[in-house]
């Protein structure tokens, strides 16, 4: 089973942006312990960053046909991004939405995820953990 780890704007500055926010583990603690973790469950596991919402649209694209699953944290462009959610939409596998922190609980404009509806489900506020739950979920669901 092959997933994309695919992670949006600023998720890069894991470990100096907003720290008492999003912890002190880096974006790369993050993956190598997600990519050690997914080889309990029989994942390979490719992680992708970008600060770009066409790259983002290109990896889930490219992701179909090539992944069994996604899970995506697109970061900010949660809750901008029609053509984030037209990618995910347009593809033929499924996506988790995964958030460190929980956005149901942060500012108003954070509370509404454009992805959530062509997800298969959305996991949040749970630090690093979110990722590892995405991952445990996906391979559950995959294996339905």
């Amino acid at each position: 089973m092959r997933f994309l780890l695919l992670n949006g704007p600023n998720l890069n500055m894991l470990g100096i942006r907003e720290p008492e926010k999003y912890g002190d583990k880096t974006l790369t603690d993050i993956e190598d312990d997600l990519i050690e973790l997914s080889k309990k469950y029989n994942v390979e596991l490719t992680c992708r960053q970008s600060n770009h919402e066409g790259k983002l649209i290109d990896e889930i694209q490219q992701a179909n046909g090539t992944f069994d699953g996604i899970v995506l944290n697109a970061g900010a462009y949660t809750h901008t991004s029609i053509a984030i959610r037209d990618a995910i939409a347009s593809i033929n596998i499924p996506v988790v939405e995964v958030h460190l922190t929980n956005i149901h609980a942060r500012e108003e404009f954070r509370h509404t995820s454009m992805l959530a509806p062509v997800c298969i489900g959305q996991i949040c506020g749970f630090g690093p953990d979110s990722y590892e739950l995405g991952i445990i979920a996906l391979t559950k669901f995959v294996h339905l």
